[in-house]
């Protein structure tokens, strides 16, 4: 989650939202990406999508059951899609996001099989958002 939280601070830093997110297999970090919907001129540029889309070309399948994705703010309804149809093995989330995550859903939109853990260096999370909104706004 660490190296998540590093490439949210990156998007912080280039004026995008600061959500950062990381593919794991096997102790290896296989993707990373963080927010670059203004950089990209592209909705759908998240951090998770970012992220999934390198861990599968480097696995050479669109499948991920044996992957962790650790992302540092609960993904929303687009990335859950994305995870669900990655069959992403497990999830590991910081900051909850109330307003727009995945978790409004019931039944959940991820994969029946995948793992979910909540709560992860989510204060870390939530200081830098906090901080990035309270300076746009100022």
């Amino acid at each position: 989650m660490e190296a998540a939280l590093q490439l949210a601070e990156q998007a912080a830093d280039e004026g995008e939202i600061p959500v950062g997110a990381v593919v794991v297999c096997r102790n290896r970090i296989i993707g990373k990406g963080y927010n670059q919907t203004e950089r990209l001129g592209d909705v759908t540029a998240h951090a998770e999508i970012l992220a999934v889309t390198a861990a599968t070309q480097f696995m050479g399948s669109k499948y991920l059951p044996d992957c962790t994705l650790y992302v540092t703010l609960e993904p929303c309804v687009m990335c859950a899609g994305a995870l669900f149809w990655a069959q992403m093995g497990h999830v590991v989330v910081g900051a909850p996001d109330p307003k727009r995550g995945f978790s409004r859903l019931k039944p959940s939109p991820l994969h029946p099989k995948t793992r979910l853990t909540t709560g992860v260096l989510a204060e870390e999370s939530l200081i830098l958002l906090t901080k990035f909104f309270r300076d746009l706004r100022t």
